[in-house]
């Protein structure tokens, strides 16, 4: 099996800045991708260990690392499919299952891809958490949940049963799905193109967040319309629109804020509070 992690294969004293040089070369001129090679290989391994990440948060909003991106997408065309084994698992990828377990949970037969962070107390469930993706601390993957490439999940997040959210390695600097901290996520939600659910929100179970899902605040006298940003602490349904077609008119999906998490200290009773007040399944 090889070992992408070697570090006769990586440049472990290179530079962040200098990864980013070295990637863009080998974007521009594919025949320069060898040449490249240990650059894309340490960009890889720094994900996987959570010194890189593809989105970061600051003060001025999330920032979008493209380069890591570019780099994941030259990580597939150095690979090499193979056989790889977990247990009486067998499996055949490019990209084999991460090595380093211990400081969070994996139940069988769980994924995360090599190329995944997940930080300490986590845990994962028989889901899925592919390259890319950060999974935040004391946050929860459960049964069935995926987490899409470069996906970014923050702590003390709850992805219930059979969630997903979406991945995106292109173009380049495409805002991957964000969870922010503290956001609760009920089952079977759908979350893709690059939405944006910031902390503390609750989606009930059910709802579908696309770029283009319009999503409509009827917590006063008129509703407002947002696009692909669930603000904090809102929680969230599942609702229809009416909407006319040349055929007629159609029920078509929405997403509806109904309501706002109560500031709180203690985070589980106000999630409690939430769900109990607003009547929402989760």
């Amino acid at each position: 099996m090889q070992n992408p992690a070697a570090a006769e294969l990586r440049l472990p004293e290179a530079s962040p800045d200098a990864l980013r040089e070295a990637v863009g070369a080998a974007v521009r001129d594919g025949s320069a991708l060898a040449s490249h090679a240990n650059a894309v290989r340490e960009v890889i391994y720094r994900l996987d260990q959570g010194t890189l990440r593809v989105a970061e948060k600051g003060p001025q909003g999330w920032t979008i690392h493209g380069f890591i991106q570019q780099a994941i997408n030259l990580f597939f065309q150095l690979a090499q499919s193979e056989v790889y084994q977990a247990g009486d698992l067998r499996f055949f990828d490019k990209i084999p299952p991460k090595q380093q377990l211990g400081e969070f949970r994996v139940v069988p037969p769980g994924v995360v891809r090599y190329g995944a962070h997940v930080e300490k107390g986590a845990i994962v469930m028989p889901g899925y958490v592919n390259i890319g993706a950060r999974v935040g601390a004391g946050s929860m993957v459960d049964t069935w949940a995926t987490v899409g490439s470069c996906a970014q999940v923050g702590r003390g997040v709850h992805l219930s049963g059979g969630v997903g959210l979406g991945g995106v390695l292109e173009p380049p600097g495409a805002r991957p799905v964000i969870i922010e901290d503290g956001a609760f996520i009920g089952s079977r939600c759908i979350v893709v193109e690059g939405v944006l659910v910031e902390e503390e929100a609750v989606l009930g179970a059910g709802v579908v967040l696309t770029a283009t899902t319009p999503i409509f605040d009827v917590t006063g006298e008129s509703e407002k319309q947002l696009k692909g940003t669930i603000p904090a602490r809102s929680v969230v349904i599942p609702g229809m629109r009416p909407r006319r077609f040349p055929a007629g008119e159609y029920l078509t999906p929405c997403a509806l804020i109904i309501g706002t998490r109560k500031a709180s200290t203690d985070r589980k009773t106000s999630l409690n509070s939430a769900l109990r007040d607003f009547g929402v399944p989760v």
